[in-house]
Parts: structure tokens; C-alpha cells; sequence
């Protein structure tokens, strides 16, 4: 029998994300890899690149990456209202990137109209 959860989500899972690899240890290990290189300070430094990631985890809507990109934000020196700016942006691209595919639409309506 399940035990059933208060909730969809539980916060205490994103502490278990390093199990990811439990069946599949090289995957696991080449994600985090991966991960890590691409999260290190280079071209953009680390605290631009946790408020991207925030942005992303926004327009994804993934409440662990909401959390621990909050949290990564923060403890890199960045304030609420650039955590805010950055959700905006996010919002912003997922509206134009929504709205740009009604072109599709349009040019399908003109298609039959001929």
C-alpha cells in the first residue's frame, strides 16, 4: 500500500536528486558531470548563470528548481528584485514563444481560405 502524500510535490525529494543514478550509475555520473561544467563560472559567472537557471526553472515550472535556484540566487549575491526581473524575462520569452506560433495558425486559416 502507498503512502499517500500531503502533497504532489515534496520538498524533501530535491535533497534525494544525487540518487538519480541509482539503476544507472554512468548516466547519473555523466549528468552531474555534465552539469557541473556547464554551471561552473566561465564566459558568464556563476551567479548569472543560477539566475538563468532560475528563469528556466520558472517557464519549466519546476518547484525543486524553483527552490534550489532561489536559494542559489541568494547565497550568490543576488537580490529579489533581480530574482523577480529574471522570472520576468522567463515569462515574457514563454508569451512571445506562445504567441509566434499563432503565425502558424494564421498561415494554416490563409491555406484553406484559398
Amino acid at each position: 500500500m502507498s503512502t499517500k502524500r500531503p502533497h504532489y510535490y515534496d520538498a524533501d525529494d530535491l535533497a534525494k536528486f544525487g540518487s538519480i543514478g541509482r539503476v544507472n550509475k554512468e548516466l547519473g555520473d555523466a549528468y552531474f558531470n555534465y552539469y557541473n561544467k556547464a554551471m561552473a563560472a566561465g564566459a558568464l559567472s556563476a551567479r548569472e548563470k543560477s539566475l538563468i537557471a532560475l528563469a528556466v526553472a520558472h517557464a519549466l515550472k519546476c518547484p525543486y528548481c524553483i527552490d534550489a535556484y532561489t536559494q542559489s540566487c541568494l547565497e550568490k549575491g543576488s537580490d529579489e528584485a533581480e530574482m523577480n526581473e529574471a522570472v520576468h524575462v522567463a515569462a515574457a520569452m514563454t508569451a512571445g514563444i506562445s504567441l509566434v506560433h499563432s503565425v502558424q495558425m494564421q498561415n494554416k486559416i490563409d491555406d484553406l481560405s484559398i
